[in-house]
């Protein structure tokens, strides 16, 4: 079985030949070109398609991997796969949606720690004068969570997670999402609001779990900042989009919005001419321990790309040997349903 895997980052993938020894994968580097177009003739014998890229395109061009069957995302988030196009060639699109939930969840918490408790101030202060910035208060968002609520747009495997790490620190959690069928609120404990204007009214922290789609791009914009509660802390670990970065800037501006810890941007790497991701290069002094921009890292740890590939392929191996598919996130476009055997 041969693979092809596309805008693949390290680790390298020895360890996958050791155990899938019947696959064998060809890997082509980053393109800089979002838009780029691989070469016919190092795609044609493949059997499966793994992009590893979040943000970066594969086109479902009819003339492109003549011999695929299924097509991967080695990752969560699919947005950047043309399910449609796959599916009207018969092609299924999975993903890989159980790999990296701690590690995101963690980092969501850690962008909220690094504000509300100032680690992450304190520390660039002390870096600019250790005697003199020795001072408690130098951060502007300190505050107790004991009590404070904690809002999550979106409740699947990873705001779950994070709401479950919130609770941990004595905080009341909220949540918005109306695709979870009614009585959800009941089996995880956690009360549940019925628009985002009410998630950001009342929640002192919210934190994004979405995935990204025409209903959620930008999603998060100026309404929902104009109804946010005074002192509103932003944390974003899943899609950059999902979150309107000039409205955001205004809110953040104007104080509508007291902070801000962004793993994931509209445009990566960032744009440096945006006026937010400009003001906090420049260290204007509104940005400062107020807003904090990693990239796109939640995801990462040695322990979840290992998972990641492994899982990617395991998805691969058991449709293309077994018939077996998991993880399916076209079947609505799929012209000639895929076949589904459950395990007995």
């Amino acid at each position: 079985m041969r693979i092809f895997k596309v805008n693949w980052y390290p680790p390298a993938n020895e360890a996958l030949s050791r155990l899938f020894p019947d696959v064998e994968l060809e890997i082509d580097a980053i393109p800089t070109d979002p838009a780029y177009r691989i070469a016919r003739e190092r795609s044609r014998a493949a059997d499966a398609l793994i992009n590893c890229s979040a943000t970066h395109l594969v086109p479902a061009d009819i003339e492109d991997f003549e011999k695929v069957r299924i097509v991967v995302r080695e990752g969560v988030g699919y947005d950047n796969l043309d399910l449609e196009g796959w599916g009207a060639r018969g092609i299924p699109v999975c993903n890989v949606p159980d790999y990296g939930t701690t590690e995101v969840a963690d980092h969501a918490i850690a962008l909220m720690l690094a504000l509300t408790r100032g680690t992450a101030t304190f520390a660039e202060s002390l870096r600019a004068d250790p005697v003199g910035n020795w001072r408690f208060a130098a951060a502007p968002l300190i505050r107790r969570h004991k009590g404070a609520t904690f809002g999550v747009v979106g409740l699947g495997r990873i705001g779950l997670a994070a709401a479950r790490r919130a609770a941990a620190f004595d905080m009341k959690v909220v949540f918005y999402d109306p695709y979870l069928p009614n009585g959800t609120e009941l089996s995880v404990g956690y009360e549940r609001v019925t628009s985002l204007s009410k998630l950001m009214e009342i929640s002192d922290i919210v934190s994004v779990h979405a995935p990204l789609n025409d209903e959620t791009r930008g999603f998060v914009g100026r309404d929902a900042f104009a109804a946010a509660k005074p002192g509103l802390v932003l944390v974003n670990t899943a899609r950059g989009p999902i979150v309107d970065l000039d409205a955001l800037a205004v809110a953040l501006r104007e104080g509508r919005v007291a902070g801000a810890g962004l793993d994931v941007l509209p445009q990566e790497p960032a744009d440096v001419a945006h006026p937010l991701i400009k003001a906090f290069i420049d260290k204007e002094p509104w940005t400062v321990g107020r807003l904090i921009l990693t990239p796109h890292a939640a995801f990462y740890s040695p322990d979840a790309i290992r998972d990641m590939q492994r899982k990617a392929i395991e998805v691969i191996v058991a449709y293309v040997n077994e018939g077996r598919l998991t993880n399916c996130v076209n079947r609505q476009f799929l012209k000639t349903p895929a076949p589904i055997r459950r395990a007995s």
